[in-house]
């Protein structure tokens, strides 16, 4: 029996464009429950992880425009749209395949001193023009950065830090959860960022990368594969270009993350290479819409520890 962890893009759940409408939300997690259960056996075990970029950007304004209070922070707003989209997937889950589902709400250590915080990169909420993204940085104290390569059309977004995941506190409830035969959802948006101050944990303002947290994740169940799932089919080189084309079956030594938009798909192309280079096992990024055929190999992109044309 193998064990696969599946990482859901926060644009898988909420297209882009879509405003955050219940009904929207709730169709688009029907679909993406319906999906994962036609295409992964009962007899896998199978934790799901989830992204939150849209939900929490989207969560934060709400709570900004609440008259005479102060808004809450990141890791509160990260754990509410956690159990948010973890109940959904959950209940999803459940209706579509009837195996066991446990949502966990999952906290993920992080180093106060990590430079990310004075480096922010995580996009969250939707997206803006110029003018509309400066307006509102300057009313709200927000950092704000193009999103894609410099030679599109600029939309911006906020930015939040997003610093490296060093440890998931609820691993051995994940093991032991996974040991009962439940799909187990955790770790949604990255996880809410805690740091440890004496021998306490305290919330984090900021959102960790949910790419980052499922490889590392992947890496301490030793999980047999990690696959990435977002609304785009695969990894493209040179995009926004008239050379842009997709890349297939590849390795970590011959993708370079750095190639890749921070705020896009660079954590994602970092987190796979790093997941592979240190399990020997292999990671894909391609298409929610798609799982099926990602794992057929007849779609996205497959990081593999040796290229098949090297193997004797």
């Amino acid at each position: 029996m193998g064990l696969t962890v599946i990482a859901l893009g926060g644009n898988a759940l909420l297209r882009r464009g879509d405003p955050l409408d219940p009904a929207i939300q709730d169709r688009n997690v029907e679909q993406a429950a319906a999906s994962i259960v036609a295409a992964i056996s009962d007899a896998e075990q199978l934790v799901i992880t989830h992204g939150n970029g849209p939900q929490v950007g989207l969560l934060a304004l709400a709570d900004a425009a609440r008259p005479g209070s102060l808004p809450f922070p990141l890791d509160v707003l990260g754990a509410e749209s956690e159990g948010m989209i973890g109940y959904l997937l959950a209940r999803h889950l459940h209706r579509c395949g009837g195996r066991q589902v446990a949502g966990l709400l999952t906290q993920v250590e992080v180093d106060r001193s990590d430079p990310a915080f004075a480096r922010p990169t995580k996009p969250i909420g939707p997206t803006y023009g110029a003018q509309e993204a400066q307006q509102l940085a300057a009313q709200h104290g927000w950092e704000i950065a193009p999103e894609g390569p410099a030679n599109v059309a600029q939309r911006w977004r906020r930015v939040v830090a997003s610093p490296r995941p060093r440890a998931i506190v609820e691993l051995e409830s994940i093991r032991t959860l996974l040991a009962t035969g439940a799909i187990v959802v955790c770790a949604g948006g990255g996880g809410v960022p805690v740091a440890r101050v004496s021998d306490r944990l305290e919330g984090i303002e900021a959102v960790v990368d949910k790419d980052a947290t499922s490889a590392l994740l992947a890496e301490q169940l030793g999980a047999d594969q990690l696959l990435l799932l977002t609304d785009v089919e695969a990894v493209v080189a040179d995009w926004g270009t008239p050379q842009a084309s997709p890349i297939g079956r590849t390795t970590p030594d011959a993708l370079d993350p750095d190639r890749f938009a921070e705020g896009s798909m660079g954590p994602k192309v970092r987190s796979a290479c790093g997941f592979v280079r240190r399990t020997g096992a292999s990671a894909a990024i391609g298409s929610l819409d798609r799982l099926s055929e990602v794992l057929a190999g007849r779609s996205g992109t497959w990081i593999c520890p040796t290229d098949p044309a090297s193997d004797p």
